[in-house]
C-alpha cells in the first residue's frame, strides 16, 4: 500500500492481512529508490517473516532522476531527513519492535540509522562504510561516526570481498567498532538484491538472505 510519510515522502508498507502486529522491518532501497523491485521485495519479506515491512524513497520529489543524476545529487541528501523518514516508516509498520536493512546507498543509511536508537537490529548489504568523496555534502555525516552513537553490536553487515565501494580497510574499521560482518568471496557490489544485475550471485545471495533473516529474528 502506498502511503505518504509526514515529510511527504512516498513509501510502501505491507501489513499483515489479519491485522496482527508482530514485528516490523524497514527496507532502505539502493540509489534508484522505490520501484517495482522493492515493492515486490517488501511484499515477499512480509510473507516470509510474518512481519509488516515498509520502504521509502531516498529522493522525494526527484523520482524522475536517472542513475547518473541520482549519483551526482547524492551530496545534496540530508541525514536528518532520511533518518526521520526511516523512523516514520518504522512507525507505519505498527507498534512492535522494528529492525532495518538496506542496499548499497541504503546500506550506508542503515548504518547511520543505528544512531537513532529506533531499530532493534540493522543489516546493511554492501553499504558504504565511509561516505564516497563525490557524495560528501553538508547534510552527510560519516556512517561510522553515527554508528558509534548507537549500538554497533546490533549490526550484521553483508559484504562482497571484491566490492570497490567497501574496501577491506573500511570493513575492518566497521568490524573493529563492534559490528558483525559476513564476507563473501568472489563477489562484488550488489550481488544480493537484484537478480537482473550482472553482479548477482544466486548461491551467495541465498546464503546471505538466510543469515540476515536469522539474525533479524534472533
Amino acid at each position: 500500500m502506498r502511503i505518504k510519510l509526514p515529510s511527504g515522502t512516498n513509501a510502501e508498507v505491507v501489513r499483515q492481512p489479519d491485522g496482527s502486529v508482530n514485528r516490523g522491518l524497514v527496507v532502505i532501497p539502493d540509489v534508484m529508490g522505490m520501484r517495482p523491485l522493492f515493492d515486490d521485495l517488501v511484499a515477499q519479506l512480509s510473507i516470509e517473516t510474518g512481519w509488516s515491512v515498509a520502504t521509502f524513497e531516498l529522493y522525494p520529489d526527484r523520482e524522475e532522476l536517472d542513475a547518473a543524476e541520482r549519483l551526482e545529487a547524492a551530496s545534496t541528501l540530508n541525514d536528518n531527513r532520511i533518518m526521520a523518514d526511516a523512523i516514520a516508516a518504522a512507525d507505519s509498520t505498527g507498534p512492535g519492535l522494528v529492525s532495518i536493512l538496506g542496499f548499497c546507498m541504503g546500506g550506508m543509511y542503515t548504518l547511520k540509522a543505528v544512531s537513532t536508537g529506533r531499530f532493534e537490529r540493522a543489516c546493511p548489504f554492501y553499504g558504504m562504510i565511509h561516505v564516497p568523496e563525490a557524495w560528501r555534502g553538508p547534510g552527510q555525516g560519516e556512517p561510522l561516526d553515527l554508528l558509534a552513537l548507537g549500538d554497533p553490536s546490533s549490526v550484521f553487515a553483508v559484504i562482497g570481498n571484491e566490492d570497490e565501494w567497501t574496501p577491506p580497510d573500511h570493513v575492518n574499521e566497521l568490524e573493529a567498532l563492534g559490528a558483525s560482518v559476513e564476507r563473501y568471496e568472489g563477489v562484488g557490489h550488489g550481488f544480493v538484491h537484484d537478480a537482473e544485475r550482472p553482479a548477482h550471485s544466486p548461491d551467495a545471495a541465498a546464503d546471505a538472505w538466510a543469515r540476515v533473516l536469522n539474525w533479524l529474528a534472533g
